[in-house]
């Protein structure tokens, strides 16, 4: 009988990383069950119970519960899911903690999982990683200005060292940590980072050898494999090379227990051939328009505003040229000016939802639903919709997005940094035809980075459209308010590149 590995999941967010296990199958086998996931985040604590409870509820009925695609469709309100069905519910809630890693309450109810969790399963798995915050290039950057900000006295830059502790407790037979590329070249006490995890990966076992042989994830000839890493860079892994929609470059260190280890190098799995696109993802999505978030709102008004911005910008390079933008914005203009109205939100499925021979659609789509949810989009200054119109047009055209010298003199904002480079992408669209940019935590801020590229539409992507290029499920629910949406789908590992590593360390395991 094929072995059931127990996944131990630490700051599980939403649940990305935890969904991409938990949701392989191998010839009906489920390799991979989630013990216990840990988030402090109340909203992603509730978005991640509330997958715990749908993958046990399936797992029990081989469905999702009606109560679940109502709410999901926005027909009724979330429901009492201990009431849908209380064994699954205690079970999730079990599963899906509410901790803060680091701490004395934590580490109990960590270890006294683990202790359970080796009576019940073959073997463990942990997978997880600490906050990217004190890593991410901007996040130091952002530090740096906060007054008193000392490096050493940041919890965040030790918080890999509770990850530490419980591999070391559990023993897993595998493990994978993800971080931003950031933490390569982050310091503390004048050390890297990455140096110190290193020693402390290193520091576990016997005086016979390391508990942990460490791998890499390498993509040739479309195959993915683990291999020796010769330098710390040779843990990134681009998202893209997996056929997710994202040029998502993250740290991945894959541990394969000593007694294992033999089996690692003959380990291997197809990818995707090609590179997924923005237009794969969301390009079956339905058309909205944005919000005004100032001086009042309508579908008229929006229409009026936009129509009005596509004419001034066709008359200013009419006199200035490139000719190609005068005319795409001259035929824009016309063509708004004629169509129908559009909405923010819309719940319809798309035209063959769930039928499609995309290998990512057929990931995403889900034929249960009977709606999409949370494509509703936000408002934005009226100023901003002019700019959201160029860069989109400009991009249409030159097939790249525009930098800040790009932009007309007309259209430059009212902000001291705006020539001096620092702000040079402060406005920049998703190209339909390539991979997205990373979809970061900072997408809950303004949108100005992930401008739709559609004209037509002339606003940022919606939170739908962002769980897409992170390639979550449609019946993925994010639970809490939009700001706190969006956070947990930037913050989230993409589940399709997570059940494909998954994929790869069970041919290591089984």
């Amino acid at each position: 009988m094929p072995s059931t590995f127990g996944v131990v999941d630490l700051f599980a967010g939403p649940g990305g990383l935890g969904e991409g296990f938990a949701s392989l199958a191998l010839d009906g086998h489920l390799p991979f069950r989630i013990g216990i996931s840990v988030e402090k985040e109340a909203s992603a604590h509730r978005t991640l119970t509330l997958r715990a409870f749908l993958r046990e509820f399936r797992s029990r009925h081989g469905r999702l519960p009606g109560e679940f695609i109502d709410f999901h469709a926005g027909m009724t309100p979330e429901p009492d899911w201990s009431d849908v069905d209380r064994q699954a519910w205690n079970i999730a809630t079990e599963e899906a903690r509410a901790l803060e890693l680091g701490t004395d309450a934590a580490a109990s109810a960590i270890d006294d999982a683990i202790g359970k969790l080796r009576r019940k399963f073959d073997d463990t798995i942990l997978i997880g990683g600490p906050p990217c915050q004190a890593y991410s290039l901007v996040g130091r950057a952002r530090s740096r200005g906060k007054v008193g900000y000392v490096p050493e006295e940041d919890e965040r830059h030790y918080l890999f060292r509770e990850y530490i502790r419980v591999l070391d407790r559990l023993r897993p037979a595998a493990f994978v940590m993800e971080n931003v590329k950031g933490m390569l070249s982050s310091t503390v006490e004048s050390r890297l980072v990455f140096e110190m995890l290193m020693e402390d990966l290193s520091s576990l076992g016997t005086g016979s050898g390391h508990l942990y042989e460490l791998r890499a994830i390498r993509v040739e000839d479309g195959q993915a494999r683990l291999k020796e890493a010769t330098r710390a860079s040779d843990f990134i892994v681009r998202a893209e090379e997996f056929g997710v929609p994202q040029r998502r470059h993250r740290v991945i260190i894959i541990g394969i227990r000593s007694d294992l280890a033999g089996r690692a190098g003959g380990a291997r799995i197809q990818v995707p051939g090609r590179s997924r696109t923005v237009q794969d993802a969301i390009g079956n999505m339905p058309v909205l328009r944005s919000g005004i978030s100032r001086g009042g709102d309508g579908a008229e008004l929006w229409r009026d505003v936009v129509v009005d911005a596509a004419r001034d910008l066709a008359a200013i390079f009419r006199d200035r040229g490139p000719a190609a933008l005068h005319k795409e914005f001259d035929s824009l203009a016309k063509r708004m000016r004629r169509s129908a109205t559009r909405r923010r939100i819309a719940t319809e499925l798309p035209d063959g939802y769930g039928q499609s021979n995309n290998e990512l659609l057929a990931w995403i789509e889900r034929p249960e639903l009977r709606a999409i949810a949370q494509h509703e989009t936000r408002g934005h200054m009226r100023s901003d919709l002019g700019r959201y119109l160029f860069a989109s047009v400009f991009a249409k055209v030159h097939g790249y997005s525009p930098k800040a010298v790009d932009f007309p003199p007309e259209l430059k904002p009212d902000h001291k940094n705006w020539d001096t480079g620092v702000f040079n992408d402060r406005f920049r669209v998703q190209l339909s035809d390539e991979p997205s940019t990373t979809v970061t935590s900072h997408i809950s801020k303004d949108g100005h980075y992930f401008i739709h590229p559609d004209p037509r539409q002339c606003r940022s992507l919606t939170v739908r459209e962002a769980a897409r290029l992170q390639t979550f499920p449609d019946d993925y629910l994010f639970l809490g308010n939009r700001t706190q949406q969006y956070v947990q789908v930037g913050n989230a590992v993409p589940p399709y590149l997570a059940r494909q590593i998954a994929r790869l360390i069970a041919t290591v395991l089984e």
